[in-house]
This record gives C-alpha cells, sequence and structure tokens, in this order.
C-alpha cells in the first residue's frame, strides 16, 4: 500500500508523502491559476462580444434598411435624370408668329439651352403656340456661359437671370453631394452593422429633399424673371417632364430619409403611438 504510492527523488531516496502530494499539487495549482485566467480574460471577450452583438441589427430591421434605401435610390436616379436633362421649360411664341411653314420653340435647364426649328403642318390644328418640343425637327443646343464667362443667354429678345440660374444649378449640386454622403452611410451600416449611421443618412436624404425643391423654387422664379425682361416678343411658357422628375424625387427623397429615421429610434412608433392590449382586457 505504502509502495503504491511512494516517491524517489533523482538518488533514489524514498521522498516522504508530503512531497509527493506538494509537487503534485503544485502544477495542478499553477494550472489552475493559469486555467483561471484564461477563463477570465474568455469571459471578458465573450463580454465585449456581447456588447458589440447588441448594437447590431436583426435580418428583419436590415430588410427594411434595404427597402427605404432602395426607396433614397430612386429619388437619387429621377434627380439626376431632372438634373441632367434640359426639359425643364419651354418657351414657345405663336405658331403664326413668324408667317411662315415653320415656326421655332426652344427648351433648356440647368445647364443648356435648345432651340427647335418645328413644321407647322406638324402642330395641333387646336395648337396656338409653337410646339410641343419632342416634334421632330432640327435642334440646335448649346451650353449657358453662365459657369465660364459670366455671360447671360437671349433667346427670343429676353435675357436670362444668371444669379438666378446659377443659385438653381449650385442647390442641385448640394443636393446630389448630400444623396451621395447618405448613401455612403447607409453603405457603411449594412457593412458594419451599426444602426448609428441610419441619422446622418436620414439628415443627408431629407436635406437634399428639401434643397431639390429649393432648386426648382428658384428656377421657377428665373424662368418668370426672363419672361419679363422683354415684352416685345409674347411667348408661352410651361415647366416640363424634367421638373416633374424633380418634383418626383424631392418628395421620394425626403420619405426615404422620414423612414431612416424612424429605423434609427431605439423603439417602434407603432407600438409607442399604438399599444397592444392585453388578451385579457
Amino acid at each position: 500500500m505504502w509502495s503504491a504510492f511512494s516517491v524517489t527523488d533523482d538518488d533514489g531516496r524514498m521522498a516522504p508523502p508530503g512531497t509527493a502530494l506538494a509537487t503534485v499539487g503544485a502544477p495542478q495549482g499553477a494550472g489552475g491559476g493559469l486555467s483561471g485566467l484564461m477563463t477570465g480574460r474568455g469571459g471578458g471577450g465573450k463580454r465585449r462580444r456581447t456588447t458589440s452583438a447588441g448594437h447590431a441589427m436583426s435580418e428583419a430591421q436590415e430588410g427594411k434598411i434595404k427597402l427605404a434605401f432602395f426607396v433614397a435610390i430612386v429619388g437619387v436616379v429621377l434627380t439626376v435624370l431632372g438634373v441632367g436633362t434640359e426639359f425643364w421649360a419651354e418657351l414657345a411664341p405663336s405658331k403664326s408668329f413668324y408667317n411662315n411653314q415653320t415656326c421655332l420653340t426652344a427648351h433648356y435647364g440647368l445647364w443648356k439651352g435648345c432651340t427647335k426649328t418645328l413644321w407647322v403642318s406638324d402642330i395641333d390644328p387646336e395648337r396656338e403656340s409653337c410646339g410641343p418640343a419632342d416634334l421632330p425637327g432640327e435642334s440646335n443646343c448649346t451650353y449657358f456661359k453662365f459657369f465660364t464667362t459670366g455671360e447671360n443667354a437671349v433667346m427670343f429678345q429676353k435675357t436670362t437671370q444668371k444669379n438666378l440660374n446659377v443659385a438653381a444649378a449650385m442647390l442641385a449640386l448640394f443636393s446630389l453631394f448630400l444623396m451621395v454622403m447618405g448613401a455612403i452611410c447607409i453603405v457603411m451600416c449594412l457593412s458594419k452593422n451599426i444602426i448609428f449611421f441610419l441619422k446622418p443618412a436620414s439628415v443627408c436624404f431629407i436635406l437634399s429633399g428639401v434643397l431639390v425643391l429649393l432648386s426648382l423654387l428658384v428656377f421657377h422664379l428665373s424662368v418668370l424673371a426672363f419672361l419679363a425682361s422683354d415684352n416685345m416678343v409674347p411667348l408661352h411658357h410651361e415647366l416640363s417632364w424634367s421638373v416633374s422628375c424633380i418634383g418626383c424625387a424631392a418628395a421620394v427623397l425626403i420619405v426615404g430619409g422620414i423612414l431612416f429615421l424612424l429605423l434609427a429610434l431605439p423603439y417602434s412608433p407603432w407600438q409607442r403611438c399604438l399599444p397592444q392590449k392585453d388578451s385579457s382586457s
């Protein structure tokens, strides 16, 4: 019995029983302390992961963010389409003003203006003015010199107001910049799983929608000032389909920004406004 539990040293002498216990117990204690230290570190890592996961989004919330982002992207596409085209305003004198077989119409946007020669026979007989501008004819388009030499454009003996036109263009460009910043915030939100980026994205998209509306308002003021510059040639004017794209884009961008703001809230506004009643009551 004793020999089974005895321990000999290097010289072959018998060691006391306590020595064996101490020898065996020391590594276990060291191992236990090391394992406890590792367990403590592991526990801290779990707490950090839990804290990080606490700010992460669920799959349902990620799907809602992607849907709101799709709405905002529609607004961005409409804005780019409206800003890049020159069918903001159409100007046309009476189709009998030139007393020949052709008449002249014009349409312009933020960056360039176009004049178009149409055949009177192609125009609707019930229409008094020349147009519309989408009829086939010879077109001549030139970029405005507002941004290069600062010269005003002259169409139908009327002069544009370069200050208003430049202001409308700058507002549109700044709104596009805010759209890009908002899109970057949403991409960061989806890639890093951080809901915090929804708040700056909502601010960017709402402000971009407001700036688009302001750009449209300033442009309309520039058209009115252009028509009032000279009354020698009576013109019929109307806002064209590019303005419709801009108006729809502003509404969609504001709606998208509001959706991002609602998704960034720590609680559901529907549950706060319409609390569910208990089944017992």
